[in-house]
């Protein structure tokens, strides 16, 4: 393991773990890749480097925000609450969001710069906020790209919260216009209550490498918009890709972020040099991240070995200098005729393969109970709770207790409640690739 790191800038390091052995005619090598950042100034309340950090917080300012009343009352506290959480001298804009964005504050197509007058002006702005017409999302997040866009801070962030479907705006310009921001700012987004659409939600974050969760309850929205605030402070370190090189002859499979949260980045790779590529995983600040990466490398003779990859965090460089390599690791193939060595499968690997497939057997249940497929829901959900107990995994576990009822976990025998609560099924998909680590023994 290599470290690389400038002096006063977060520490990171690279662990791989994998059984580099393989049977004769093998191919496949799985590892996953812990990505660790430590050591950074991550104090909340400390100033902001001027410039180092703008963040847009998007509104949802629709008819429906108005039923119940809570929902817009909720919005206007959340949001004040994260503004009193900017540090000073970050960049900052308020977007209300209807069928149109418009700018709350400070106007005029600026960035105000967060301190104590501009978080007071901001909040008196807030009192103005009220709910009506439509909800056209892809319209809040240009607006938003295009005030981060004047900010030259690393990081760049939004915040996004709705109440509903995005009812006014083709599936295709919301797509597009994520795919135009990726990359130029990461963002957070939030369901209020349980009109909205999940895939709506868990998408827009997913594109813009942020997180995304259900706040069901409106008197809940202060506190977690102070949470998502707070990370976004943490953050110092913006734009970094993990690097793939792989020898002459070795194919990638997938990519995949597995903790804190399955993320498939296959293919959001782009290239980076001869048989190189990067993958997107956005702002860091102190924390650690893991990555399941297999590659398919050609069939050697027993006895052989090889470099599978090398996996690098790396910063990309200006237009015409290379990249930072901020740290590295190796990922291996062995042929033998060992059948134990061969066959065992790493902890950390079966561990996050199972986390994955409990993420996918959610989804594919939650669909199945949605289309009235009784038998197919009733397997998936099933095997969810299996996984989910097995890995530890009690979060999700709570949640799917609240759609199945459990007869064996460890069997994963369950049966389908005649009523879920809608709050309860939306939580239970919303969070479904979120994670746990593996068990320390």
């Amino acid at each position: 393991m290599a470290n690389f790191a400038k002096p006063s800038a977060p520490r990171f390091s690279v662990e791989v773990y994998q059984n580099e052995f393989l049977p004769q005619g093998g191919q496949d090598v799985h590892a996953i890749v812990t990505v660790t950042s430590s050591g950074g100034a991550t104090a909340t309340r400390a100033p902001a480097a001027q410039g180092s950090a703008a963040v847009v917080i998007m509104v949802d300012c629709s008819g429906s925000m108005e039923y119940p009343p809570d929902k817009m009352r909720g919005a206007r506290e959340a949001t004040a609450a994260a503004v009193d959480t900017l540090r000073d001298g970050t960049a900052f804009a308020v977007v209300a969001g209807t069928h149109v964005a418009k700018e709350v504050y400070p106007g005029q197509g600026r960035l105000a710069v967060a301190d104590p007058v501009t978080r007071s002006q901001a909040k008196e702005a807030l009192r103005g906020l009220s709910s009506g017409g439509g909800t056209a999302i892809g319209t809040w997040l240009r607006l938003a790209d295009g005030l981060l866009r004047q900010s030259s801070a690393t990081i760049r962030h939004g915040i996004l919260l709705t109440d509903g479907r995005n009812e006014h705006e083709e599936p295709a310009v919301l797509r597009a216009t994520l795919d135009a921001c990726a990359g130029r700012f990461t963002c957070d987004a939030r369901g209020v209550g349980t009109d909205w659409e999940v895939k709506e939600v868990t998408g827009i974050a997913s594109a813009l490498l942020g997180s995304a969760d259900i706040v069901a309850d409106p008197a809940h929205l202060a506190e977690d918009f102070t949470r998502m605030m707070e990370n976004v402070m943490g953050k110092e370190v913006a734009d970094v890709a993990l690097r793939l090189w792989t020898p002459v002859g070795v194919e990638i499979q997938y990519v995949k972020q597995v903790a804190p949260a399955v993320q498939d980045l296959t293919g959001r790779r782009t290239e980076a040099g001869p048989r190189a590529g990067d993958y997107p995983t956005g702002s860091w600040g102190d924390e650690s991240r893991e990555y399941h990466v297999c590659v398919r490398v050609p069939s050697a003779a027993l006895g052989q070995e090889m470099l599978a990859a090398r996996a690098s965090l790396v910063l990309p460089g200006a237009a015409g200098e290379p990249a930072t390599v901020l740290a590295q690791g190796l990922v291996r193939a062995v042929w033998t005729d060992d059948l134990a060595a061969s066959t065992a499968i790493n902890p950390q690997v079966a561990h996050y393969t199972g986390q994955a497939e409990l993420a996918q057997a959610i989804q594919q249940g939650l669909e199945a109970r949605k289309l009235g497929d009784v038998d197919g829901a009733t397997a998936k959900l099933g095997r969810a709770v299996q996984l989910a107990s097995a890995s530890g995994n009690a979060d999700t576990a709570r949640l799917l207790a609240k759609v199945v009822d459990v007869v064996d976990a460890v069997a994963g025998t369950v049966r389908l409640k005649a009523k879920v609560a809608d709050a309860d099924e939306m939580t239970l998909e919303t969070r479904s690739t979120q994670t746990v680590r593996v068990k320390k023994t």
